[in-house]
């Protein structure tokens, strides 16, 4: 009887810890600059973080096609309005923004 109590603690706790998670990965994209030209939900500048969760949904090889062009800029991919070169961004913070944007 007390391990099906478990059960649905052990999955809160673990929702918890995800959505902990998430708000901190979040706050690396806004303390690394990404919030001024991408949003959740919405394109700004440049497509939302949903978008290229769509876009990519499947690629096993997104992260480090995304990695590339963060770290490089990118032309073309969303538009005419080109992605500056983003160098200054440490190699766990992009890890981290690009897990949790391709996990939208």
């Amino acid at each position: 009887m007390k391990s099906t109590r478990l059960i649905p603690l052990t999955l809160a706790l673990g929702l918890l810890v995800s959505v902990g998670q998430a708000a901190a990965d979040e706050a690396t994209a806004k303390s690394n600059g990404c919030m001024a030209c991408h949003a959740m939900d919405k394109k700004v500048v440049g497509p939302s973080f949903k978008s290229i969760a769509s876009k990519y949904k499947g690629d096993a090889n997104a992260a480090d096609k995304l990695a590339k062009e963060v770290r490089a800029g990118s032309k073309g991919v969303w538009g005419p309005v080109p992605m500056p070169a983003q160098a200054k961004i440490s190699d766990a913070d992009l890890k981290k923004v690009l897990a949790w944007a391709l996990a939208q």
